[in-house]
């Protein structure tokens, strides 16, 4: 049967079931076929928090979201193209997402009368005009999985379980996706179990086959590849490229890294990673307890590697005062906080950025940090060495703001030339620095970062006080004189207030633009994404992106009031906002959602149009 092939510029497909159905494993293969094409990619995993939620109901239902194109994206997409549904809890969980007219390919064998009345259906969707205004295709996933593996040496529950890899087959023959790696990828992961191999590699077989051999799909789609700068890429997830860009820290400074780390969501893929790289100088300890891992980490900072701690803003909250103790003895300690849904446990696998303001100020007394957020996946490799290069030069904590959509999410990165990373060698103290020659003063800064000595435990003649109560300048002796108390809390604000960071830069094509638009971490897509669509639209507007929190550019005063109106989308109530007015007094906009899940290109698209219709 000859098939017609439709050229797109663009698909958004999300795959959807119980969180038992291989979603995420599905997606990300999916993804990995479509990174070897040369697609631009951006995803958005969406899973339960609990690591089994009842199956067949509205809380158990996992996704998984791919938008490719054959051109720069920014974001995961607003609304899918295609739904892969696996059974009714995740057709209704996710049609209202749908736009009329997507695809939805629904696996009929789940549609049970029990399984109907599990999420509220009276009658079944498939059988009544409530999906009219959407092109559906009736698959049986199920029984043609286990159809295809009658010769299979598996048992029938195992033949069922491979049905997400008859779907993976039949949307990689769909859009004309490569499925070599997919092959190897089944053969490493079941390589105990020759059988799981077999069936699987079947089951991807039979779902590309019936693609190829039905009635039901009558036109195959290809996407072209996409134009990106020349160089070898490789998809990867925030959290990846966060670990990543810890690893190379440690290469550039020439020290030890050391992780201690507590399981939490979604921070715990960076232990997993940073484990794997022992040969690199990384040295990782999951601790018993939050306290006890950024205790480690400060310790091995103390002991003259680059300490750090990764975490979620639960885990922050326990953290406060081992920081509080990194900013008094003023070492380099490097604390990643992926952030999540709250307060307390909140929703641990939905997103938000509302750990800003315990970022800047939850810590007891004046104890200042500085604070960077990365704007994307890949970004987080950079924004990692960013954090190390300001903690070692500096000798201060600094906190890296992830969140759940940067970090679970994933898109080409470029791969950076070692050689071009910036240079991250630190000088050990190795002498006293006394004016007469034989004491050694472990306050005395350096005159250009304010940073202090950074002496080793064991130099011979470098012994010095270490601990929390207030140092003496210079000598480092406990001191409750006032005087020197008001000197040093001054110093230490002064030398996170005077870090030199890049200039903020503003996107304003046109330069006529009277509304900018601000943002920082996760939000840079969105953003983005909704200012070119006005701009097509022959909307002016400019948008400005904060890496740097503390300190903030030097020149953002001057370019917040260089607009008419600012208005700053996050999620959360107003955390950057309210730093905005009350540092530069400009009247910044607000515009704030807390639903756990990022923003979309077209509702910021919306709101900016009102906000250009009434300046």
């Amino acid at each position: 049967m000859t098939k017609q092939i439709r050229q797109l510029d663009r698909v958004v497909i999300r795959f959807a079931g119980d969180s038992g159905d291989g979603m995420q494993l599905t997606g990300d293969r999916f993804t990995s076929e479509t990174a070897q094409l040369g697609n631009d990619i951006s995803t958005l995993p969406n899973f339960p928090a609990e690591i089994r939620a009842p199956a067949g109901t509205l809380p158990g239902v996992s996704s998984f979201q791919v938008h490719f194109a054959d051109y720069d994206i920014l974001t995961p997409g607003d609304a899918p193209n295609v739904l892969v549904a696996m059974n009714p809890a995740a057709l209704k969980a996710n049609l209202a997402d749908l736009p009329r007219g997507a695809d939805i390919i629904v696996n009929t064998d789940e549609f049970t009368r029990r399984n109907l009345a599990k999420v509220g259906y009276a009658t079944s969707p498939l059988d009544d005009d409530s999906l009219a205004g959407y092109v559906v295709h009736p698959v049986a996933l199920t029984s043609m999985t286990v159809g295809a593996l009658a010769e299979h040496e598996v048992s029938k529950k195992d033949a069922e379980r491979a049905k997400n890899m008859f779907a993976l087959g039949l949307l990689s023959w769909m859009y004309s996706r490569p499925y070599e790696s997919t092959l190897r990828f089944l053969e490493r992961k079941f390589a105990a179990r020759p059988e799981l191999v077999a069936a699987n590699v079947a089951a991807f077989r039979a779902g590309w086959n019936f693609g190829e051999t039905t009635d039901s799909f009558s036109v195959r789609y290809e996407v072209k590849p996409a134009k990106m700068l020349p160089g070898t890429y490789r998809n990867i997830t925030g959290n990846a490229a966060l670990s990543l860009g810890l690893v190379a820290a440690g290469v550039r400074s020439g020290l030890p890294v050391f992780l201690g780390a507590y399981p939490i969501t979604p921070a715990s893929d960076i232990l997993h990673e940073l484990s794997k790289h022992k040969r690199l100088g990384v040295v990782t300890m999951q601790a018993e307890d939050e306290i006890a891992a950024v205790g480690a980490a400060l310790g091995a900072s103390y002991g003259g590697a680059l300490g750090v701690t990764t975490t979620s803003g639960p885990g922050v909250a326990l953290k406060s005062e081992t920081i509080s103790l990194a900013v008094a003895l003023e070492l380099p300690l490097v604390i990643v906080d992926v952030q999540r849904a709250g307060p307390s446990t909140g929703m641990p696998t939905k997103t938000e950025q509302a750990d800003l303001n315990m970022a800047l100020y939850g810590r007891h007394g004046e104890a200042p940090v500085a604070v960077i957020a990365p704007k994307s996946p890949s970004d987080c490799f950079h924004a990692a060495l960013e954090a190390a290069r300001i903690a070692l030069t500096y000798r201060t904590p600094v906190l890296l703001l992830s969140d759940n959509y940067v970090a679970n999410g994933s898109e080409p990165w470029l791969l950076p030339d070692v050689e071009s990373l910036p240079d991250l060698r630190v000088e050990f103290a190795s002498a006293p620095n006394g004016e007469d020659g034989t004491t050694f003063l472990p306050y005395l800064r350096d005159p250009e970062t304010l940073a202090r000595p950074w002496a080793v435990p064991g130099t011979p003649g470098l012994e010095h006080r270490i601990g929390g109560l207030e140092k003496a300048d210079k000598t480092g002796d406990i001191s409750y004189d006032p005087a020197n108390h008001d000197f040093m809390v001054r110093t230490r604000a002064a030398r996170i207030e005077t870090i030199p960071v890049p200039d903020v830069e503003v996107d304003d094509p046109d330069g006529d633009a009277r509304v900018l638009v601000l943002g920082w971490g996760s939000t840079y897509g969105p953003i983005g994404a909704a200012c070119r669509g006005l701009r097509q639209r022959g909307l002016s507007v400019a948008q400005a992106h904060l890496r740097h929190l503390a300190p903030l550019p030097a020149n953002l005063g001057e370019v917040l009031r260089s607009y008419e109106r600012v208005v700053i989308p996050e999620m959360n109530l107003g955390q950057l906002a309210h730093v905005i007015r009350a540092t530069y007094l400009v009247d910044a906009i607000g515009y704030n959602q807390v639903r756990g899940l990022p923003f979309t290109a077209a509702e910021l698209e919306t709101m900016l149009e009102e906000v250009l219709k009434n300046v």
